[in-house]
Order: C-alpha cells, then sequence, then structure tokens
C-alpha cells in the first residue's frame, strides 16, 4: 500500500475538504482526487461521502483511517531511524516559550558546536501540547514544565528553575493574572498560588509576549509568575517588585524510552 496515498486520505479526512486538502499538500486539487479515487481502487471501496459542505469518511474509511495514521507514523519512524542509524543527523526539539526565552539558545549553540553536521528542527508550545507531540514521534526531546509521570517518558535531564511573583513595584495591583497561556504550568501554578495566599477573585488574561506582560504588571495592571531570568532579559529587574514562592516549576528534558537519541547519554550530562 502506497503510504504517499495514505497521507492525502489522512488529510483529506482531518480537513473534510478536497480543496483545503489540496491546499495544505500544496497539489492541485485535480490531483488530490485523483490519489483518493487510486486509493479507493486498490482498496476496493468508496472511502468518502461527497457533499455540499465536503467529504465525510464511509464506515469503509472510517475502518481504514486508524490503520493508515498507523502506518504512516511507522513509515515516519523508521526514516528518521535509519537517517540516524550512524549519527544523529536530525534532532527534533520543543521547547516552552518560558525556556525558550530563559535557556534554549545557549543550549543550542553548544549543541551546534558539538555535532556540527546535526541539524535541528524546533517547537515552541505548552507542556502539555510538548508532550503530545513527543509521545506521537513528532519530537525527539522536549523541555516542559515540571515532571510528567508518564510511563513511556524517560527524564534525561533537569534544570532547576525558579518562579518569583511578579507585582508593580509601587502600586496596589489590579485583581489580574497575566499570564503567557491558559494551558502551561506557570498559568495553572499561578492560579493555584492565588487560590491558596489570598482571599479576592482573580482574572486570569492570556498575553502571548513576556515584555508586554511585564510591562501591564509595572503599569499596575495585574501580577504575573515569571523566571528571574526573563524578568532580567527585559531589562525590568529594578522597575517591579518580586517575591519568592515554594513552588518551583524545574524544567524537564524529555524523551520517549522507546525512543532514546542517540546522543542521549550526551543529553545526559550535558550542563543546562
Amino acid at each position: 500500500m502506497d503510504s504517499n496515498l495514505l497521507k492525502v486520505f489522512i488529510k483529506v479526512a482531518n480537513t473534510k475538504s478536497i480543496s483545503q486538502a489540496a491546499k495544505e499538500l500544496e497539489f492541485t486539487q485535480s490531483n488530490v482526487t485523483l490519489r483518493i479515487k487510486q486509493l479507493e481502487k486498490n482498496i476496493g471501496y468508496s472511502l468518502f461521502h461527497r457533499t455540499n459542505r465536503g467529504v465525510i469518511l464511509t464506515n469503509e474509511g472510517e475502518k481504514l483511517f486508524p490503520y493508515a495514521m498507523d502506518i504512516i507514523k511507522k513509515v515516519e519512524e523508521a526514516q528518521v531511524h535509519m537517517r540516524n542509524i550512524d549519527y544523529q543527523e536530525v534532532l527534533k526539539i520543543g521547547s516552552t516559550q518560558t525556556f525558550t526565552t530563559s535557556n534554549l539558545m545557549p543550549f543550542l549553540e553548544k549543541l551546534n558546536s558539538d555535532f556540527k553536521q546535526m541539524n535541528l528542527e524546533f517547537a515552541v508550545d505548552s507542556s502539555l501540547n510538548l508532550i503530545d507531540k513527543l509521545l506521537d514521534y513528532k519530537l525527539d526531546i522536549a523541555f516542559v514544565n515540571g515532571n510528567p509521570n508518564h510511563k513511556d517518558i524517560e527524564i534525561l535531564n533537569v534544570v532547576e528553575e525558579k518562579m518569583v511573583l511578579v507585582e508593580p513595584l509601587n502600586k496596589e495591583p489590579q485583581k489580574t493574572c497575566f499570564v503567557f497561556k491558559k494551558s502551561c504550568s506557570n498559568c495553572a501554578t499561578l492560579e493555584s498560588y492565588i487560590k491558596n495566599t489570598r482571599d479576592e477573585n482573580y482574572k486570569t488574561v492570556e498575553l502571548e509576549n513576556f515584555e508586554l506582560i511585564l510591562g501591564c504588571i509595572k503599569a499596575g495592571f495585574g501580577i504575573g509568575l515569571l523566571s528571574p531570568k526573563i524578568i532580567e532579559k527585559f531589562g525590568y529587574t529594578n522597575k517591579v517588585k518580586t517575591t519568592d514562592i515554594e513552588n518551583h516549576l524545574d524544567t524537564h528534558l524529555i524523551c520517549r524510552k522507546d525512543y532514546l537519541p542517540i546522543i542521549h547519554e550526551y543529553l545526559r550530562k550535558v550542563n543546562l
């Protein structure tokens, strides 16, 4: 079974649209239609119902879909493994926005110095999304907040990451918690801290820019929970009030137990 046909089938199934699948695959619409017809001929069943609003899977298509996903995953795993069979040719790295802003560049510079022939690919996302991508073999390693405590995940290294409560320097803040993303670990930690230490109700606002978060806190619009490295990076060390809290969000460098990078021993020992 041609894996390229299965990739097209999966894209059409996910988008529920021939035209959208063609756009995302950078194919012509007729090319996508032809490949679906070819796969249907090979399988011996119609895989999609055509409707005015797009396409939906037939019963046979629904049965094929999980097998197609598994086949494509295995093919991609084999391709990556064969590329990296003698040395780590490609390393796919995931990182939270906090770690990316505060610590990732020195790590990347060291990798680039120690493994000059290795290509690096990056994904920046929340810890939960990074873990999902890692478990789905879309990442080789990931820097996430906290210990995932997952049976399929191995911890390669730990970066001690102290977080501090950030408030305006000389004024009472508004009852707002500024976070990078509501799905991030920092948000959950900050909301838990507020719930346990303050009587007032705080609303949570996403601002996907650390400098903007710091600017809003300095102006008195609310509070936040940030790494001192980020505060220093954007020049706010003497412009905001910081308070140590008991909660620590150490960053864990993780990988799959069944998919250790070839350079895993290096990653265990590298000083982060």
